[in-house]
C-alpha cells in the first residue's frame, strides 16, 4: 500500500461519495498529526509556529503543494500559527485528496 503522501491527488467530477466515517477514522489513523473531523465533511490542523514570517512561509508551502495536486485548502494564518480545513467541496464532504493532502502538508 503507498502511503498517502506519496500518491496523486485524483480530479473528482462530482458524483463520488464523500467517505463514511469509518473510513475517515481509517485514513485519519494513517497521517502524522492529530487532525480533527468536522462534521464529517472537513479535517482541520493547527499547525505552531514560533513567529509570523515561520507561519507565512508554512502558508507559501502548503500553497506550493496544493497547486501541484490541484487540491487547495482552506487557511488561516495567524501570528504563531496556521489553520489548515480540508474538504472535497466538489462533493460536499470528504475524499481521499483531502488525506493525500494532509500527509503531503505533515511533511513540512
Amino acid at each position: 500500500m503507498l502511503l498517502l503522501k506519496e500518491q496523486k491527488c485524483e480530479p473528482c467530477n462530482g458524483n463520488e461519495e464523500p467517505l463514511k466515517s469509518e473510513k475517515i477514522e481509517k485514513y485519519l489513523e494513517r497521517l502524522k498529526n492529530d487532525w480533527k473531523v468536522i462534521d464529517n465533511k472537513t479535517i482541520k490542523y493547527s499547525f505552531p509556529f514560533e513567529n509570523f514570517k515561520r507561519s507565512m512561509a508554512f502558508a507559501q508551502e502548503v500553497a506550493r503543494i496544493a497547486e501541484n495536486e490541484d487540491h487547495h485548502p482552506d487557511l488561516c494564518v495567524h501570528y504563531k500559527s496556521v489553520d489548515v480545513e480540508l474538504s472535497t467541496h466538489a462533493i460536499g464532504g470528504l475524499s481521499e485528496n483531502d488525506f493525500i493532502m494532509a500527509a503531503k502538508i505533515d511533511e513540512l
